[in-house]
């Protein structure tokens, strides 16, 4: 029975968005970016209280926000890390391991509806905000990014250049905006219309159309040094994203794995993001 809701209800929901957008087209287009922008887990589990809570540093106020930021004090570098959707900081736990060890000074925060902090939903020029919020505070050397983490990271640099960043690194993370929404269109079977529709609400809202939110164009503007991480069979999100960045951002390189998974806790990809901050 359960399978059978999780198949009907995205259908249920494309035919409602269908209809209403005929109706009234900007409330179509708002709900459908708030169901798409809900953040359904990603809350701090108990087995992964005890780990975070021993890291609490305190509460950051950012666009109507209550941020939980994370410390892990060291001598060397800041180093901030950035998490990805329907996740927390407690995701970092074998990363922290190695940068202590490193001696690394390390910041990390819960994104908005995610882990300790407050909030429902979640969307990339939120994330950004809190990022840039987070590295004007910390002043950060070395970036951080899984998933839509990453995609944040890039995003901001490519906002609000930072000249006291020296190094970014992203793990398994998209680049075009219009592949997700793409995604989203096919999961949930809307129409074109209600597709434009979302197009406008974006534009009128963030001031850029769903196509032209592009990481791999962000990152012709970036200068800074570069890792990239993918995993050639990422089922969450596509190995050509990184692909396309790294082509784009002079300065970076392309790590290229098998079989990781897009999660990538494991000891190797640790020690090549450790060797890349040391070198």
């Amino acid at each position: 029975m359960k399978k059978l809701l999780n198949k009907i209800m995205p259908l249920a929901y494309g035919q409602y968005y269908n209809t209403y957008s005929l109706i009234a087209p900007k409330k179509a287009a708002n709900h459908a970016f708030h169901l798409f922008c809900t953040v359904r887990k990603g809350r701090v589990l108990p087995q992964q209280a005890e780990y975070l809570e021993k890291a609490k540093l305190k509460v950051e106020n950012v666009a109507d926000h209550h941020l939980q930021v994370y410390h892990w004090p060291g001598s060397k570098e800041t180093v901030l890390l950035v998490h990805g959707w329907e996740s927390n900081t407690f995701r970092w736990r074998n990363l922290i391991k190695k940068l202590q060890a490193a001696d690394f000074n390390i910041i990390a925060f819960d994104a908005p509806s995610h882990g300790h902090s407050s909030g429902k939903y979640l969307y990339v020029p939120l994330y950004e905000e809190a990022v840039d919020h987070m590295v004007k505070k910390y002043g950060p050397k070395h970036l951080i990014g899984h998933s839509v983490g990453g995609m944040t990271i890039m995003y901001n640099q490519y906002k609000n250049p930072c000249p006291n960043v020296e190094k970014m690194v992203t793990i398994g993370s998209p680049s075009e905006f219009q592949e997700i929404m793409d995604h989203f269109q096919t999961l949930l079977r809307f129409n074109n219309r209600v597709m434009g529709h979302l197009d406008n609400y974006v534009m009128d809202r963030f001031g850029f159309r769903i196509r032209e939110f592009s990481t791999s164009s962000f990152a012709k503007s970036i200068d800074k040094k570069g890792l990239l991480f993918h995993d050639r069979l990422d089922a969450i999100t596509p190995y050509h994203a990184s692909v396309q960045v790294n082509a784009n951002w002079k300065g970076s390189s392309l790590v290229s794995t098998e079989g990781l998974g897009h999660s990538m806790h494991q000891d190797d990809v640790n020690d090549q993001i450790i060797s890349f901050l040391e070198a």
